[in-house]
């Protein structure tokens, strides 16, 4: 499909709350497809549709090396959160930087799929922070909200 450009802090439709999608379109199908390419060729592990300009309800996430479980939500909404955990965090829109973030270590999330079939997912770890951090992405808020200490500069290997 295709490669977009993704939007980079400072970038105003980054800091906007994304609109509910009604109904799956071809056009919406392009979307999705192409932001897995975009997340792929970044080496990211989620993308939000704002991160490239669309203002719909949709993120895709693979946490799994080699392209193991890829998701699609649409109209994602977290149920529940339970734990915590506390790590390095880092996302496509903030080139070259990572910060300590604690989010929740369990969620649950209700969201449609690309065939706007609903589901119920609950997940750990990584997928329950890519999840959130994601979520998040689509009512306008960047994980540096919640950096505890200082933005520290990583390469693109640590990124990784």
């Amino acid at each position: 499909m295709a490669i977009r450009n993704i939007r980079i802090m400072g970038d105003r439709v980054l800091n906007k709350t994304s609109r509910p999608v009604e109904v799956m379109t071809p056009k919406l199908r392009t979307l999705i497809q192409d932001m897995f390419d975009t997340m792929y060729e970044a080496a990211g592990v989620g993308l939000a549709a704002p991160q490239v300009g669309i203002l719909k309800r949709i993120v895709v996430i693979d946490v799994e090396e080699e392209g193991g479980q890829p998701y699609v939500f649409v109209n994602p909404e977290i149920l529940e959160t339970s734990g915590s955990q506390t790590g390095d965090e880092a996302c496509l829109s903030v080139p070259g930087k990572a910060g300590t973030v604690t989010r929740p270590d369990h969620v649950k999330v209700k969201a449609f799929n690309e065939n706007m079939e609903p589901f119920v997912l609950e997940a750990d770890d990584l997928l329950a922070r890519a999840i959130c951090h994601e979520c998040e992405h689509l009512d306008g808020i960047l994980y540096v909200e919640h950096v505890e200490g200082e933005l520290r500069d990583v390469s693109m290997e640590e990124e990784e």
